[in-house]
């Protein structure tokens, strides 16, 4: 036997995954903050880019004052070589910021600034005096710091390090040699951050510019700025109070997408679930509607299993009754045929009390009978099997059916009328075993003809069946479509033929009732039409 159950393994629960769907949204915003990390080296090249701004501008400025004093043989450094030199077509020569912290360009902690060699000479040190100023308000709004350097490296401006050299530090001396360059170098803050900031390595840095300031296409001095760049977490752990409501906030939200989803979805699985477990046992009471159905799929999801469940259960019902009533139909002319072949078995073995012929002959018709009795029965039988098989795109018209049936009935008088040309969605052969049992019905009890009026509905054909013959009491008008139920058994009715016209109907989105009439019997038919 083939088992349609899951095969055993872990699976996980709609709960668990509510649950764990729930619980990554409500850290996805603490999550995010490790993804900031992959803002770090956005932020450094930015503060490179304004680095260069700020550096180019006061390197403007210089290269105007030592231009001023050329006339006074003011020294300058060493010649750029060609190749640094920007091509004189070329309208713009853009510097990229090209720091990369997760490269190789991250360097050891600035050098200490040397003792000079030799003095810086006087009228740089003059022109460093008169740059102090807007290098001091500078620093005030950009945070940066800037030192002015001459031709051989020595500061002559800047809030420290005056007079000292920094011509050995790498990016100087490039700069010194007429290259732009610029350092991303380990930073020791001056007091330990807020703990947040372990995060980023963004906090751990320092970016050093350091801009060339040609004239005559030599070199007149080095702007050398630093800074260190922007940070997300300055601003998180100063809005800390607000940082937490929102994640508070977002515990909330998450709780009461908890809750609607337990309410819609959760719940209402479970009850369902529950009710397939009761249904499975046997316990008539689970065929009630839900308490809550939560969302419109469910709510279709648990109308069609319970009326499925339900359909099983009174096909289920119906089976056993039916077995009950075919066994108590079958076990009557077993009966009768089991005590007649006794009987004349005893005779055949017994000389002294031998039946007589008419007693055998008797016996032998009411055999004969039962067995016919029989026949007919399993006729139904395979009639009714039929009959509850599902359609599969039938069609015919009426008016072919209703001459068959007349030709199954020769001699009678069958009278149609009507739309009778429209396709119906049943075969030929079912709807003439629905006509046939109303017929043969019909004659049994004593009906002289049999009237069919067809009406042409939207999507239905509605057909009056009626006769003049023996018309149904009241006490039997709700039997008469039970399986096995007959007012002439003893002429050989088997009970079945309503019953299979009635079941023929069903399976094909049909009806049929008895209606009343002033003479004789009437049905009610509804066919399918195409």
């Amino acid at each position: 036997m083939t088992s349609f159950r899951a095969r055993q393994k872990w699976r996980p629960s709609l709960s668990f995954i509510i649950f764990a769907v729930l619980a990554l949204v409500a850290v996805l915003p603490l999550l995010g903050l490790f993804f900031f990390r992959l803002y770090d080296n956005q932020l450094i090249r930015q503060t490179q880019a304004e680095l260069i701004a700020q550096s180019r501008v006061l390197a403007v400025i210089y290269a105007q004052d030592v231009r001023a004093l050329l006339r006074n043989d003011i020294p300058l450094g060493a010649a750029v070589p060609t190749e640094a030199l920007p091509d004189p077509g070329d309208q713009v020569t853009p510097i990229r910021p090209e720091l990369d912290l997760a490269g190789n360009d991250l360097l050891r902690r600035r050098p200490d600034a040397l003792r000079a060699t030799k003095p810086a000479d006087p009228a740089y040190v003059a022109i460093g005096a008169r740059l102090m100023p807007l290098v001091l308000d500078t620093q005030k709004v950009t945070l940066a710091g800037f030192r002015i350097l001459e031709p051989q490296g020595v500061v002559i401006a800047g809030r420290q390090e005056a007079g000292q050299s920094l011509a050995h530090i790498e990016e100087v001396a490039a700069a010194l040699r007429g290259q732009y360059s610029a350092a991303l170098r380990i930073r020791v803050p001056d007091k330990p951050p807020p703990p947040i900031y372990s995060i980023s390595r963004g906090v751990g840095v320092h970016v050093f510019s350091a801009m060339p300031v040609i004239v005559n296409d030599r070199v007149a001095g080095v702007i050398y700025a630093s800074r260190t760049p922007s940070n997300i977490f300055e601003h998180l752990y100063r809005e800390r109070g607000k940082f937490l409501l929102a994640a508070m906030a977002v515990i909330m939200a998450t709780i009461a997408i908890g809750l609607v989803f337990s309410r819609t979805v959760t719940r209402p699985m479970r009850e369902l679930v529950d009710r397939a477990v009761r249904i499975g046992r046997g316990d008539r009471d689970a065929f009630k509607p839900l308490r809550h159905y939560g969302t419109r799929e469910l709510a279709q999801l648990s109308d069609s299993f319970l009326d499925m469940a339900q359909q099983l259960s009174h096909r289920s019902d119906y089976i056993a009754t039916f077995s009950a009533h075919l066994t108590h139909e079958l076990k009557s002319p077993l009966t009768s045929i089991r005590g007649a072949a006794e009987l004349l078995q005893d005779s055949l073995q017994s000389k002294s009390d031998a039946l007589t012929r008419s007693e055998q002959q008797s016996f032998i018709s009411n055999i004969l009978g039962d067995v016919e009795r029989l026949d007919a029965m399993s006729q139904r039988l395979r009639e009714l099997a039929r009959a509850e098989s599902a359609p599969q795109n039938e069609q015919t018209t009426l008016s072919a059916v209703i001459e068959n049936l007349k030709n199954r009935f020769p001699g009678r008088l069958i009278v149609a009328s009507g739309c009778l040309d429209r396709p119906i969605g049943m075969s030929g052969e079912k709807a003439l075993i629905v006509l046939a049992h109303l017929a043969d019905n019909a004659f049994c009890h004593n009906a002289t003809s049999l009237r069919i009026e067809a009406a042409d509905e939207v999507s239905t054909v509605k057909m009056t069946v009626s006769n003049d013959g023996d018309p149904v009491s009241e006490a039997n008008s709700d039997k008469i479509f039970d399986a096995f139920f007959t007012t002439r058994r003893d002429s050989g009715g088997t009970g079945m033929g309503l019953a299979i016209a009635q079941a023929v109907m069903a399976t094909h989105g049909g009806t049929i009732r008895l209606v009343p009439s002033s003479r004789g019997v009437a049905f009610a038919l509804e066919f399918p039409a195409i």
